[in-house]
């Protein structure tokens, strides 16, 4: 069934329209998004789905609430949490987000034995650098559909790694778009053929996911 949803007819989608009435009256002019592939919103293109990374998506919707909105997304693919700050972090403060949306660390736990208290200390600067933007944050958590063979315990470091990011996001006051439990994860078309990125479909729900958290914090 899920493969003849289209994005009109997705549950978990929001139409553009209802995407900018949720985003009715938000403040941001200057949106930013720094970190990783899932930053970046890379992925294959889904039958019946616009052809959008989540970012754009984004993007169109606060667009709507502000023509003159401006957009920086520094992101690049296989970039750890270190790797962003040092190659991002001075394009973003020249850029001047009122709203950022921050890297979630995927990187940071491939490496055979992750050490998790580096781990730790690294998204901490990372959001102790991006809280002195004064912009909002935002930040999702990680999905449990991209499984790595070889890593038999990767759900489990991606499990300790969102509950990081849960921690450092109240602590520091970032919006959290939640994609650890969602029915996204069941989808048999979520991730693209490289088996790694999401596709468009779920490009389309992490965006979804990420306006109503940000319309929750409105309210």
């Amino acid at each position: 069934m899920t493969q003849l949803l289209t994005e009109t007819t997705d549950p978990d989608v929001l139409a553009p329209a209802q995407a900018a009435r949720i985003l009715a009256g938000a403040p941001w002019r200057r949106f930013g998004v720094f970190g990783d592939s899932l930053s970046l919103g890379v992925g294959d293109t889904t039958p019946g789905y616009d052809g959008l990374g989540w970012p754009a998506r984004v993007e169109r919707a606060l667009r709507r609430v502000h023509p003159d909105l401006a957009y920086l997304n520094t992101a690049r693919i296989g970039a750890t949490t270190v790797q962003a700050l040092q190659e991002q972090a001075q394009r973003i403060n020249e850029f001047g987000p009122d709203l950022l949306h921050l890297n979630s660390g995927a990187n940071d736990i491939m490496r055979r034995t992750p050490d998790w208290g580096r781990i730790e200390d690294d998204l901490r600067a990372m959001y102790e650098w991006a809280s002195s933007t004064g912009a909002h944050l935002s930040v999702f958590t990680l999905g449990r559909a991209f499984v790595i063979p070889a890593l038999p315990d990767f759900g489990e470091r991606v499990a300790r790694l969102n509950a990081i990011t849960r921690t450092l996001a109240a602590e520091y006051g970032a919006v959290v778009a939640d994609c650890w439990d969602h029915p996204l994860n069941d989808r048999p078309d979520l991730l693209s053929a490289d088996r790694i990125h999401f596709a468009t479909t779920g490009q389309a729900v992490i965006a979804s996911l990420l306006i109503e958290a940000l319309g929750e914090r409105l309210r």
